[in-house]
């Protein structure tokens, strides 16, 4: 009988472990099959399980979510290197890398304005590379030091919405004192200059165009005639296809992709006093991991093949080979102004402090 007992016992014990490394399997299981993460309302892509074990590339993305999906997953495809990826505003990227600066959580920065990335080299926070490619890069779209290379290019313009327009009897603006007539007032909309990269680049052009005084009380005019800020330099666009705000002001390609081409009574214009533009940048983060890997996407960005994707969001390219989709704008066809990309990353902390001192925001 005690020989009975031990023998049941055991077999107990053997069942109880059975289903424990059962239960551990399927959570294992299950943990796999989990959405993406949310960290701070960003998402954090977990990609596929990697087909190479250990090429794994961890990044912050400035580019819309939607947007990085193309890019991403066909990297990841055509090398084999799975991508982790949070996708923050520029300002956001520029703010998380410098806090992470003594512990880099990512290997790269992948897309925002030039500018960001310059303050980020003035701060020590990125690494150099040099592309391989084979074209030359046009003055002022890659670092003399190569700290950080661009990728694309795009101009500063007015989103309308032409319904909401012509039941107030207005028309599309087509410069900047549009912008500031009470006519607009609470119809505008635009993001934080400590956010957005698109932001500052409308702040940064508005002082190189106008002159830092002159600037800043147009700023304060301007402020008047928001309905509200947002933080990411895009949002505004879908907020006037859906006719919450009749004017945002973004990047042309953020309109195109955002505003007629999904259907919306949306309207493209550029103010005729002149306007900025960005060149679309990307760096290795001083220190961080997955610098092969960052290396490799850098070059594949470059690469026709991969440029030739962003037609899908209006973007101009800089590889001379890539195509222009038809409907998107290029330089040759704003009124550019001379715009100072070096100028505005080493003044950037100066101009946002001022900016938030006249807006309160």
């Amino acid at each position: 009988m005690k020989r009975l007992k031990i023998l049941l016992l055991l077999s107990l014990i053997l069942l109880l472990i059975s289903g424990c490394s059962k239960k551990v399997r399927q959570e294992e299981k299950g943990a796999e099959a989990l959405p993406p993460e949310k960290t701070e309302g960003k998402a954090v892509e977990r990609g596929e399980p990697s087909r190479n074990k250990g090429k794994v590339l961890h990044m912050y993305t400035a580019l819309d979510t939607n947007e990085s999906i193309i890019y991403i997953p066909a990297f990841e495809k055509e090398t084999g290197i799975d991508v982790k990826w949070v996708r923050l505003s520029g300002g956001e990227v520029l703010a998380r890398v410098r806090n992470e600066k003594n512990n880099p959580q990512v290997g790269m920065w992948f897309g925002g304005s030039s500018p960001d990335f310059i303050a980020a080299k003035e701060e020590g926070l990125l690494a150099p590379y040099k592309p391989k490619v084979n074209f030359p890069f046009p003055k002022g779209t890659i670092d003399p030091e190569n700290y950080w290379t661009g990728f694309y290019f795009g101009g500063i313009g007015f989103a309308s919405n032409t319904e909401i327009l012509k039941r107030r009897n207005l028309s599309p603006p087509t410069s900047w004192s549009d912008l500031i007539k009470p006519e607009f007032k609470g119809e505008i909309g635009i993001s934080y200059a400590y956010t957005s990269g698109t932001a500052f680049t409308i702040l940064a052009t508005l002082v190189q165009l106008m002159g830092e005084e002159a600037a800043f009380k147009y700023i304060k005019k301007l402020d008047r005639n928001i309905h509200h800020y947002n933080k990411s330099g895009s949002a505004c666009v879908t907020q006037v296809g859906l006719g919450e705000i009749g004017v945002g002001i973004a990047f042309s390609h953020d309109i195109l992709k955002k505003g007629p081409s999904k259907g919306y009574p949306v309207v493209l214009t550029f103010p005729q006093e002149g306007t900025g533009y960005e060149i679309g940048a990307m760096a290795l983060v001083q220190g961080g991991p997955d610098h092969e890997q960052a290396k490799k996407f850098i070059d594949w960005a470059l690469s026709v093949k991969a440029q030739n994707l962003m037609k899908e969001w209006f973007r101009i390219p800089l590889n001379p080979r890539a195509e222009v989709v038809k409907g998107a704008v290029t330089a040759k066809e704003m009124n550019l102004i001379d715009f100072d990309a070096v100028k505005a990353g080493r003044e950037k902390r100066g101009l946002i402090e001022r900016w938030r001192e006249i807006t309160r925001q």
